[in-house]
């Protein structure tokens, strides 16, 4: 049983940290960090979830399944999830990887399109990178969810 405080504390603390963790994201392409460093502040945010609310919140809440009153959920199902995660994350970061070599290009080049006039920005910049860091960030959060799912079982 969690209190009070770790509830509203969590309720304040993940949405920041998942504002966060998408900059760091959306800037990975261009800066260091990306799809890694996103996709651990995300698993932080998961792990500050279950902490406060558990895992009948997280099956509810999180992934939108249906549980029985009363019935505790199966992990087994949490687990495959993330790891079901974790094999579309390697897949698109290998795919992105792959591209390339279709245009007679090395493993992994990457390039990119600018956008003029776009609304707010004026200026927006996307790059191949974006796909292989979107994989890498799949990867990390459901690397990291199915170990924390398994450990927190113990």
């Amino acid at each position: 049983m969690t209190t009070v405080i770790m509830r509203t504390t969590a309720r304040v603390i993940v949405p920041i940290i998942l504002v966060v963790a998408v900059t760091l994201f959306v800037e990975g392409h261009n800066l260091p960090g990306g799809g890694f460093i996103g996709g651990v502040l995300t698993t932080t945010a998961f792990a500050v979830i279950y902490l406060a609310f558990g895992l009948d919140f997280l099956e509810r809440g999180v992934l939108g399944r249906d549980v029985e009153p009363g019935k505790e959920p199966s992990r087994d199902r949490v687990v495959v999830a993330y790891r079901r995660l974790f094999e579309y994350g390697l897949a698109i970061a290998v795919l992105s990887g792959l591209v390339p070599l279709l245009f007679d290009r090395p493993f992994l080049t990457q390039t990119f399109v600018e956008f003029e006039g776009v609304p707010i920005y004026d200026h927006v910049e996307l790059a191949s990178a974006v796909a292989f860091d979107l994989g890498v960030y799949c990867v990390v959060v459901g690397g990291l969810l199915t170990i924390l799912s398994v450990v927190g079982a113990e």
